[in-house]
């Protein structure tokens, strides 16, 4: 069950972080890049550009591999077959129920005998 937990989180954190770098990005090249146009700037508009699409793609390979991989993880085992249990027990404790007699249905319905 731990390690379930454990995949599920780290997808949120991926589909987080794959969200707000998608929002960073501009369709036409700009988004975050073009904001740095000074000369004097530590990474370039380029890299900031190349930065931002590679980590596009290594967080969309990242959530693709924790997916697949939560598939293993799904905690399965007695936990489910109790709830059936549970459930078989309250529908053999419902009375059989009979049809109700001289029944006539609302105008405009037909009762089962009267459609055979």
């Amino acid at each position: 069950m731990g390690a379930y937990i454990l995949v599920s989180v780290l997808i949120l954190i991926a589909c987080v972080l794959l969200s707000l770098v998608v929002l960073v990005q501009n369709s036409k090249g700009g988004g975050l890049a073009s904001n740095f146009s000074s000369s004097n700037q530590f990474m370039g508009v380029r890299k900031t550009a190349d930065f931002l699409e590679k980590s596009t793609w290594t967080l969309a390979i990242v959530l693709l591999v924790l997916s697949l991989f939560s598939i293993f993880v799904i905690p399965r085992g007695s936990r489910v077959q109790a709830g059936d249990t549970d459930l078989e027990k309250l529908y053999q404790e419902i009375p059989d129920s009979k049809p109700i007699e001289n029944f006539t249905p609302p105008p405009g319905e037909e009762s089962a005998e009267d459609a055979q």
